[in-house]
This record gives structure tokens, sequence and C-alpha cells, in this order.
């Protein structure tokens, strides 16, 4: 998604209702399955057979999750809300429950779409308000607090100019990350969506960031573009999970399901990779090192920076390294 300025998120596009099928048969185990290009661009299914992985905690540091829902519920782990102080980081935008079915929906259940990593874990760390404002310490604490309550991989879906320009003066959202890799966990960072060749953040800061591409594997007209070692992933037309009440994001669709595009939804895809080569013991800088070695750029087009992700030779070479 785009801020309208350093600290406002506001969505790309428009919601597209998916309720009519989203609850199925034994037929169709996610009913909504076939709406997921964005899985098959990454070869995730065929990564699955090697790992789901399972029990990998992915924290979304965002506008909170909507914990009710169906194909989330059971997903998630204790996060906290930085914005009201307390321990229900409920969403009141819809942005970080859009982030989290991507990353780790239900899968096989009946219902819905499917994840990105069907075994990992969602913890949401609310730091984004209802109108997706959030300040720079509330997003600082939100990325150290994951990382010291067991976050493996950290997904950044705040990836506008704003935010990223502060990582380039190495303030203290630069140090969050620093910290949060220290700890362990792997930081995945969206682009931006404002179609701009950037070197968003310091050469020394552990992130990966994620441009975002269409379903012809080409730029996003909307990708910034230009960060070192920068991969890319599907973040155009992504359908996902989204709040099944009222929210920011749903005032005209409470069915729980909606497409949104952006370099927002390509991150967290990223950040399922992730999670599958963390089950397979990697530390975090191998895990980029994969990611980035197995990415697919032979146009060398510079907008995808190093290249498509692909999760089913990310795992294989994760395997073969051990």
């Amino acid at each position: 998604m785009r801020r309208r300025s350093a600290a406002v998120l506001t969505a790309l596009a428009v919601l597209t209702a998916a309720f009519a099928t989203a609850c199925g048969s034994d037929e169709e185990p996610d009913p909504l399955r076939s709406r997921q290009w964005a899985l098959d661009s990454l070869k995730l299914p065929d990564a699955w057979g090697t790992d789901k992985g399972d029990d990998t905690v992915i924290a979304v540091v965002d506008t909170g999750v909507d914990p009710g829902h169906p194909d989330l519920k059971g997903r998630l782990v204790d996060g906290y809300d930085f914005v009201d102080g307390d321990d229900d980081p409920k969403d009141l935008n819809g942005h970080g429950t859009h982030v989290a079915g991507i990353a780790a929906a239900h899968t096989d259940n009946g219902i819905g779409i499917a994840g990105g990593a069907p075994g990992a874990k969602i913890m949401p760390v609310r730091v984004l308000g209802a109108d997706g404002s959030g300040s720079d310490a509330n997003i600082t604490k939100g990325i150290v607090w994951a990382a010291q309550h067991g976050a493996d991989v950290i997904n950044l879906s705040l990836g506008e100019s704003g935010l990223m320009a502060r990582l380039l003066k190495g303030g203290v959202l630069n140090d969050a990350i620093s910290v949060a890799n220290g700890k362990g966990a792997v930081v995945v960072a969206a682009a931006g969506n404002d179609a701009t060749l950037l070197q968003p953040y310091k050469l020394t800061t552990p992130v990966l960031v994620v441009n975002a591409a269409d379903r012809n594997g080409q730029p996003a007209e909307f990708t910034n573009f230009g960060a070192q070692n920068a991969v890319a992933a599907p973040g155009v037309d992504i359908l996902s999970t989204l709040p099944t009440y009222t929210a920011r994001e749903t005032l005209k669709n409470t069915s729980g399901y909606g497409e949104l595009s952006g370099t927002s939804m390509a991150s967290p895809y990223v950040s399922a990779v992730a999670a599958l080569l963390h089950r397979q013991g990697l530390d975090p800088a191998r895990i980029m090192t994969v990611i980035r070695d197995t990415a697919e750029n032979p146009s060398q087009n510079p907008k995808l920076g190093l290249g498509n992700v692909d999760a089913a030779a990310a795992v294989k070479a994760a395997a073969g390294a051990n």
C-alpha cells in the first residue's frame, strides 16, 4: 500500500468481493485457490512438498489482525497493540489482516484461500491505527518486541518512501531491524509504491527488500526499485483475507476476502518463503542469501532487482546445503 505522508497508509487498489465462493465442499479444500495466481507464480505448492514452515512465527507489524477470521483463527500467537497499549491487536483498518492471510492463512480447510506458509503462525503486532497512521516510536517498539517474543520472521509491509527514507538516514528503525536480526529474526520489508528509483536503506541494514511484480513476472507499474539485493514477488490483484467486520478497508465488503495491490502484498509472500527456509534450519543471513541466489531475472530488468522469488528453488537449495 501507499502512504499519503510518511506515516499514513492508504489502499492502492479497489477491493473485489469474494463472498460467493468463500465456503466450499470436500472437492474444494480452498475454494478461492484458483484466484491465487501468485502462489503458482512463486512455485509455492512445489515447495510445500519439502516444508510448510510448521510452527515458524511470522510477525505482522502492521494494523493488527482480525482474531476471529475463519481462515486465520487458530493460526495466531499472542501479539501486542502498541497503539492502544494492550494485548488485543485487533485490526480496525484491514491492511494487516490482508498481509497475514497472504503469509499464512489456513490451507486445505474447506474455506477461502491458501496461505504462503501453510504451517506457520502469525504474531499480530499493531503499530498503525485505524486510519493506517503510526509513529516511528511505535513501529520501532513493535519490531523489537516481536523479536524478543519469538518471531522468526518479521514482515514490514510499510514500504513507502517516507519510512524507507528514514532507514537510509540510519535512525531508530534501522537500529530496530538490526536488533531483531541479532535476535535471530529475518526482517522482510516492502519496497514502496512510488515508481521511484531508490536506495532506501543503509547498506549495512540486514533487511530483505521486496519489489512488486505482476502476473506476467514483469515489474508492477507502481513498484519502487533500486534497493541493493532486492528481490521481487507478486503484488498485483492479490486475493487475501480481510476483516469480517466493518473496518476502513471493508466499508463495502465484509465478506472476509478481497483483492489489493502493492509491494505491501509482495512482502508477505517472501516472508512466507523465509518461514519455509527457517523451518529447514537456516539462520537469517543464510535465508536472505538463498532467496536472493535463487531469484530469477533472465531479462536483467533492474526493476525486478535480483529477480522474481522462486520458492521451490529456494527450499531445494536449502535442503542441498543441509
